[in-house]
């Protein structure tokens, strides 16, 4: 089966949800291409490819739709070359990625100019490939691939030119019509100076100026699009200023074509409705870029230089130039340029960005540190792990911008109507014309043309193509700012749905970290000799229990032992040989399977349960010696979060390996509403089909053990501060390391969907309610009849409606603070992991 890749293309042209459709089903339709995802505010397609060459299918596709994928340009220094050979293999290794539309290597400059299609390529792509030949390649130019804000803030800069073009032209047209029509005198005056027919044929001018300078592009690519039988929202505009401005001409140029009652001219009209879609359209250019602060602002913690210890001296290099292994020197203040291990010195690093907690982490040899976070007083050295696109930080960029990009569930109901939205709009336009011709009063014509043109011009659907993707995109992004990310899109629209939410115990509920608290020894055993044999199992095993008796053990100065045949049951126990003596160590069920008795320390083991410990037994040449006590601090906002949940109408479910004393003992400390104990890992996934009952859940977990439970629950949610296959699971990361952060995913993910069915509502009931208005439908009972001009500035502001409404994600505060996660508690009930 071939490898399928992910690709994101950067597409021009879209401007509805006919359009969004059309790039859709035409990327869907090839062979090779799967999950498409076609988003219109951040005007981008998402899909995966079977194979590189499959991308020049899309992108020559994208072109025969008439939706180019953008390009960019980037002009590369490349070393290391010395004669045509070299350009030959530079040339071609170059040329040979997917997604390079054009490749110029120069030998005497040696830089080499790439044109590639933005969003399939990137420079760091080209490095690597002129790099992994020999020719080391570092950036001289970049022109074409900005960033999305200035990119749209450069096309809002654009059609504010040409609509303060349009404007200039169209005021006086405007001025001498409809003054005409609202003050008569104004209106004889124009006839007794300057005459209709030249007042006529001044407006002539000037809105034709309008239509083929500033209003070309509504035709360029409308009338195309109608012709091949797939019309869009520049069709509409086309078709409603065509009519109205040919209507016009025949009646200023050739009047006899036309009875006396009818003739009259909407010069006005067509110029007028060039620029309030125009105006519309500058709006939405200012609000889609703001759209994507989010993903500024985490760009903007990228570093662009470090300084990095080259032969003893410290050299400024940029972060491209960064390779794993280096030693980068962080001088206080400093933001961090890569993630890395620290070797020498010490300071306090502030993370709030990633992880949302404000107070400075503590960094000294041997910790981690993380890219973009900022150095505080200290000095460090550390090396470098990971860099470029392998960072947290670029990964969590990825993340975003992924989960920007993706298509709900709910978006379906969008597709299937555009699909035929647009040709029953025109198809409706047309049966307006026929029943006013009909059956209209006298002028039938006129009626008939103002009706029509109101049709097409208010039932553009820009609105219901922008309903969802820009919610999406604010909403993701603001979450991403509260340290919730959503790794896969649709868990956005999922996680409202959910009804139950079922907490993995060690690492999320508690902190992870338990403690040694009591040795009870059962006759005939010396507490130094049990805790010795008893920590050189442990000493073997990765388990958090393992590292508290392990620590407890040094610091009782316990006699060092070393165990050898060590062997792990995985939910039981672990066994191993020490100094000669098999040493089993495990919970009750691993003493019952092993045939040992525990009745002499049965009650002490309950009693620890009871009181919120976990308790193990511990065997030595098949006797019982000893009951272990190990307790795990509940994390302070558990409690809490546990609290906002139930606020929120959620139910809340403990899952755990302890016994059902000790989990009892942590649901009555937490408000936890039900709990499963007892399961063993591989156990979880049984335990969440036992829940669900109909019901749609959410797990919370942190563990290599969790990763099964994450991925079969509806929504899995990782908190951030666990492994990487548990986070690889999950639907949704949490940066912080507390249950704070499955609170404010909940907030988003409601609010987020609350903004989308509000805007599906209006754009949906905006276009129902109106286009009978258009049509004429008022006219009988009351003698009204929607001008064009207003049906223009009425579809206009639907579009900003939407995008302003989706706006309104960026003030969506956390649900949880570090105020509501500090909640007084009568008393710290502690547990320890036994998953």
């Amino acid at each position: 089966m071939p490898k399928r890749t992910p690709v994101t293309l950067s597409i021009e042209g879209m401007s509805c949800a006919s359009c969004v459709g059309r790039v859709d089903r035409g990327l869907s339709a090839m062979e090779g291409v799967h999950d498409v995802s076609v988003n219109l505010a951040s005007e981008t397609a998402r899909m995966v490819v079977d194979s590189p060459d499959r991308i020049a299918d899309a992108i020559a596709a994208l072109d025969k739709l008439g939706y180019p994928a953008r390009a960019a340009d980037v002009t590369l220094s490349i070393a290391s070359m010395s004669c045509a050979s070299c350009v030959g293999r530079a040339d071609k290794a170059l040329a040979a990625i997917p997604g390079v539309l054009e490749v110029n290597v120069n030998l005497a400059s040696e830089t080499a100019t790439v044109r590639y299609v933005d969003g399939a390529v990137t420079p760091a792509d080209l490095i690597a490939a002129s790099t992994q030949i020999g020719y080391p390649a570092t950036v001289v130019q970049a022109a074409g691939g900005e960033d999305r804000t200035a990119r749209k803030a450069e096309e809002a800069r654009s059609l504010s030119r040409r609509m303060g073009y349009a404007a200039a032209l169209t005021l006086p047209v405007f001025l001498v019509e409809m003054g005409g029509h609202v003050v008569p005198a104004f209106h004889h005056w124009i006839t007794a100076t300057i005459g209709q027919q030249t007042s006529w044929t001044l407006q002539f001018i000037l809105t034709t100026l309008v239509l083929i300078g500033p209003g070309r592009v509504f035709y360029a690519k409308g009338l195309p699009a109608l012709l091949k039988g797939a019309p869009d929202m520049n069709s509409l505009v086309a078709v409603g200023t065509g009519a109205a401005y040919l209507y016009s001409v025949v009646a200023t140029f050739l009047p006899a074509l036309l009875p006396d009652a009818v003739r009259a001219v909407y010069f006005e009209a067509a110029a007028v409705i060039v620029v309030l879609i125009l105006l519309g359209r500058f709006l939405e250019a200012r609000a889609k870029g703001r759209t994507g602060a989010a993903i500024q602002s985490l760009l903007g913690l990228q570093g662009r230089t470090a300084r990095v210890l080259r032969d003893g001296d410290s050299v400024e290099v940029s972060v491209d130039d960064l390779a794993q292994g280096d030693i980068i020197v962080v001088r206080p203040g400093e933001r961090i340029a890569a993630d890395g291990e620290v070797v020498e010195g010490t300071s306090h690093v502030d993370e709030s960005m990633l992880t949302g907690e404000p107070v400075p982490a503590e960094k000294a040899p041997g910790d981690t540190v993380t890219g973009g976070t900022v150095n505080g007083a200290g000095s460090l050295h550390f090396r470098a792990t990971r860099v470029g696109r392998e960072t947290t930080l670029s990964q969590i960029i990825r993340m975003v911008e992924e989960a920007q990009g993706a298509k709900l569930p709910i978006q379906g109901l969008v597709d299937k109507i555009t699909l035929w939205f647009v040709p029953a709009v025109m198809s409706a336009a047309t049966l307006t014309v026929l029943i006013w011709l009909i059956f209209g009063p006298s002028p039938a014509l006129t009626l008939a043309l103002v009706a029509g043109v109101s049709v097409l011009i208010i039932a553009c659907p820009c609105a219901m193509g922008l309903a969802t993707p820009t919610s999406i995109m604010v909403g993701t992004g603001r979450a991403a700012e509260m340290g919730v990310l959503f790794r896969k899109g649709d868990a956005l629209q999922q996680l409202d749905r959910v009804e139950v939410v079922a907490l993995d115990k060690t690492g999320t509920v508690t902190e992870g970290r338990p403690e040694l608290t009591d040795l009870v020894l059962a006759d005939g055993f010396e507490r130094a000799d049990v805790l010795s044999k008893i920590a050189a199992v442990e000493d073997r095993s990765e388990h958090p229990i393992a590292e508290a008796i392990t620590r407890a053990a040094r610091a009782e100065g316990a006699p060092r032992a070393e165990a050898d045949d060590f062997t792990s049951i995985t939910g039981y126990g672990v066994r191993a040989t020490v100094d000669g003596a098999q040493v089993l160590v495990g919970a009750d069920r691993f003493m019952a399977r092993e045939g040992i008795d525990t009745t002499a320390l049965a009650a002490r083991e309950t009693d620890l349960a009871t009181r919120g410990r976990t308790a193990l037994y511990a065997a030595i040449d098949g006797h019982l010696a000893a009951v272990i006590g190990v307790a795990d601090p509940v994390k302070p906002a558990s409690r809490a979060a546990v609290a906002a949940l139930h606020e929120k109408g959620l139910t809340v479910v403990m899952i755990t390996g302890d016994k059902r004393e000790t989990a009892d003992a942590i649901a009555r400390e937490t408000g936890i509403d039900q709990i499963i104990a007892g399961v063993l890992p591989d156990g979880k996934v049984a335990a969440l089909d036992e829940l669900r009952q109909g019901r749609r859940i959410a797990f919370v977990g942190d563990g290599i053990n969790d990763a099964p439970a994450l991925a079969h629950a509806d929504v899995g949610i990782a908190i951030g501060t666990g492994t990487d296959v548990a986070i690889e699971s999950a639907d949704v990361v949490l940066m912080s390391g507390d249950l704070r952060g499955v609170v404010n995913a909940f907030e988003v993910s409601r609010r987020t969907m609350r903004n989308i069915r509000q805007n599906l509502f209006w754009a949906f009931g905006y276009n129902t309610a109106l286009i009978p208005v258009a049509a004429g439908a008022l006219y009988p009972a009351f003698g009204v009849l929607l001008s064009p001009m207003l049906a223009a500035g009425a579809m206009a502001l639907s579009s900003v409606f939407v995008l302003t409404n989706a706006l309104r994600l960026r003030r969506v505060a956390p649900a949880m603070d570090e105020g509501r996660a500090t909640v007084a508690t009568p008393s710290r009930v502690t547990a320890a992991p036994a998953e």
